[in-house]
C-alpha cells in the first residue's frame, strides 16, 4: 500500500479569473450585496414572457432581495492578496496527515485569481497522486448547480419560481393530503421548504427517462408536512427539479446542465456521469474500518442512481467549483464578460428564504435558493457542503471580499480538516472567524427530557425519544428506501440547552464529533426534532 507523503504536492495560480476586457476583475467592481430586484426591471436586458400566471420571475416573489450593506472593516483589513501558496500547501499537507485524509485538493479565489493546491493520493491502493486536475465527488453541492440552472431558466422567462411544480412537471404528484402537490412551488423545492420527503432513493434505472419515472414515483410517498411550513433538507425535491429542467428545456438534465451552465462558464473539468468521469484522474472514496483503522478504498466508486444526479452527483475539480462561485460573485458574468445570469437572478439565489432551527449541522444561519447562508459575526457568506461515498466537499464564499474557497477530500476526518484549514484561510483572507465544532460543555446543564419524550416520524425514519433516570436517549430507525443512515442507531442525548442536545455523530468523516439533535415547535404548533437538517414530527 502506498503511503502518501508531501512529495505529492502541487501548487498552481491561474490568471484566467478575469472578466470583461481580459484584465481580471476586482470584487470592488461589483456590489458586495446586490439590491432587491424590481418588478419593473428587465431580466437579462429584456422583458420575457412567463408561462402560467402573469407574474415576473424575479418580481414580487423576491420581495426583500439582498440589500447593500457596509463592507466589514475586519474583512478588508485581513485581506491577503495573493495568498502565500507555499504556506497553505504546507498547511494542507500537514493537516491532511493529521486527520488521516488520503488526498485533498484546494482552490482559492482572491483578488480575481484562482490559486490551486493539491496533496496526497487519489487511491491508497494505487498511490496515484492528487493534482489540481483531479476530480472529486461533490455530493450535495450538486444542488447548487441545479438551483443555478433552474434560476437561470426563470431568468430567461422559461418558468416562474412561484408556479406550482405540478403545473410544470406532468408526472409529479405528492401523495397524502389532498392538493398537497398543487401547493408546492419551485421556490419551495429550491429552499427545502416544500414538505417533500428527504432522501427517497428509488432507482428507476439509467435510461434517459429516469427522472420522469422518479418524479412519478414520488407520488407513492406522502409529504412530511404542508408546503412552506418549515425547512427540511430534501434531495427528493432536487430530483424533481431536475425533471423540471428536462420538461422546460427538452433535454435530459445532464445535457441541459452542460449546454446551459457548464460550457458557458468554461467548466471543462466538471461532469455528471461515471463514464465521463473516467476520462479524468478521479478520487476514490475511503472509509475507516472497525476500531478506527486507517481509511481504505471503498468497494464502489459511486452507487448513486442517475435519477439523483440533480441532488447529489456532480464530479469536478476544486478550481471548477470555485469558477462557479466566481460567476455568482461577479453578478452573473462569465470570464470574458458574457452574461450567464442577471444580477437580479444572482441576488434571488442569495436571498434568505427561510431560517434554520438547526444552526449547527452545517453552520447555517438560513437558506436561499440552493445556497446555504452563513452569518459569521456580521460578515455574510454563502456556500454548501457535500458528501459522497467516503468523500467530502466544502465551498465557502465571502461576497464582501470576493473570496471563495473550495476543499475536496476523499476520506478521513474531513470535517475537522475543513474546520481547521478553512478557518485559518478565511480569517487570513477575509477576517471571518468560523464557529467552533459543535459539542456539549464539559459540565452539561441539567435538563429534564420528559417533555421531549415521544415518537417522531418522517418519511424515511422513525425517531423514538425515551427517558431513564433523568437522561434522554434516542433511537433512529431508518426506512431502507431512503438514504442517510441505513441501520438503526441508539444514542444518549447530552444536553446543550433545554431544546438542543448532542449525540455521537454518525457517518464517515465524523469520528469523535457530535451530532446536533434539535427540538422545536413549528408555526402550526406541531413539535418536531431535527437530525441532519431533516425534520421529523411528533405523533400524537
Amino acid at each position: 500500500m502506498h503511503t502518501p507523503s508531501n512529495e505529492n504536492q502541487y501548487q498552481h495560480s491561474s490568471g484566467n479569473g478575469g472578466c470583461a476586457g481580459g484584465g481580471g476583475w476586482h470584487p470592488a467592481e461589483f456590489p458586495a450585496r446586490f439590491p432587491a430586484p424590481s418588478p419593473a426591471s428587465p431580466i437579462g436586458g429584456a422583458a420575457l414572457p412567463v408561462p402560467g400566471p402573469p407574474a415576473p420571475p424575479f418580481g414580487p416573489g423576491v420581495r426583500a432581495g439582498l440589500r447593500p450593506g457596509p463592507l466589514g472593516g475586519d474583512a478588508r483589513e485581513h485581506r491577503e492578496v495573493p495568498p502565500d501558496l507555499a504556506h497553505w500547501s504546507g498547511r494542507l499537507d500537514a493537516l491532511r496527515a493529521e486527520y488521516d485524509v488520503p488526498g485533498a485538493s484546494l482552490a482559492i479565489l482572491t483578488g480575481g485569481r484562482i490559486h490551486e493546491v493539491a496533496t496526497g493520493v487519489l487511491h491508497r491502493g494505487t498511490g496515484a497522486p492528487v493534482t489540481p486536475a483531479s476530480l472529486f465527488q461533490l455530493g450535495s453541492i450538486a444542488k447548487v448547480y441545479t438551483a443555478t440552472l433552474v434560476t437561470r431558466l426563470a431568468d430567461l422567462g422559461a418558468l416562474d419560481l412561484d408556479a406550482a411544480v405540478a403545473d410544470l412537471v406532468p408526472e409529479f404528484s405528492a401523495a397524502g393530503s389532498p392538493g398537497a402537490d398543487r401547493g408546492i412551488t419551485v421556490r419551495q423545492l429550491l429552499s427545502h421548504t416544500g414538505g417533500l420527503p428527504c432522501d427517497f432513493s428509488y432507482d428507476p434505472g439509467r435510461g434517459d427517462d429516469c427522472l420522469a419515472r422518479y418524479a412519478a414515483a414520488v407520488g407513492s410517498i406522502a409529504p412530511d408536512r404542508p408546503p412552506g411550513l418549515a425547512i427540511s433538507y430534501s434531495g427528493t425535491g432536487y430530483a424533481v427539479l431536475g425533471r423540471l429542467v428536462e420538461v422546460v428545456t427538452g433535454q435530459v438534465w445532464d445535457a441541459a446542465l452542460r449546454d446551459r451552465l457548464l460550457d458557458p462558464l468554461g467548466l471543462d473539468h466538471t461532469v455528471t456521469l461515471p463514464e465521463e468521469a473516467l476520462c479524468f484522474p478521479v478520487a476514490m472514496g475511503h472509509l475507516a474500518g472497525d476500531g478506527g483503522r486507517e481509511p481504505t478504498p471503498v468497494p464502489h466508486w459511486d452507487p448513486t442512481p442517475r435519477s439523483l444526479g440533480p441532488a447529489r452527483r456532480v464530479v469536478a475539480t476544486a478550481a471548477d467549483l470555485v469558477r462557479l462561485a466566481r460567476m455568482h460573485l461577479a453578478g452573473g458574468t462569465a470570464p470574458g464578460g458574457a452574461r450567464v445570469m442577471s444580477v437580479d437572478a444572482v441576488a434571488t439565489m442569495q436571498h434568505r428564504e427561510t431560517g434554520v432551527p438547526d444552526q449547527w449541522t452545517v453552520g447555517a444561519d438560513g437558506w436561499g435558493l440552493g445556497w446555504t447562508l452563513y452569518d459569521w459575526d456580521g460578515i455574510p457568506g454563502f456556500g454548501h457542503d457535500g458528501v459522497g461515498i467516503g468523500q467530502h466537499a466544502f465551498l465557502r464564499v465571502v461576497p464582501e471580499t470576493g473570496v471563495a474557497v473550495a476543499l475536496l477530500t476523499n476520506g478521513g476526518r474531513a470535517r475537522a480538516l475543513c474546520r481547521t484549514l478553512l478557518g485559518e484561510l478565511l480569517d487570513t483572507l477575509s477576517g471571518v472567524v468560523l464557529p467552533q465544532a459543535f459539542a456539549p460543555a464539559a459540565d452539561p446543564p441539567t435538563v429534564d427530557p420528559a417533555p421531549l419524550v415521544g415518537t417522531y416520524r418522517r418519511a424515511g425514519a422513525v425517531i423514538t425519544v425515551t427517558e431513564s433516570q433523568g437522561r434522554g436517549r434516542l433511537r433512529y430507525e431508518p426506512d431502507e428506501r431512503f438514504l442517510m443512515c441505513s441501520v438503526p442507531r441508539d444514542m444518549d442525548l447530552v444536553p446543550v440547552t433545554d431544546k438542543v442536545f448532542a449525540g455521537p455523530a454518525i457517518g464517515a468523516g465524523t469520528m469523535g464529533e457530535w451530532l446536533p439533535v434539535v427540538f422545536t415547535t413549528l408555526p402550526d404548533g406541531s413539535r418536531c426534532v431535527y437530525l441532519g437538517m431533516r425534520a421529523a414530527t411528533r405523533y400524537p
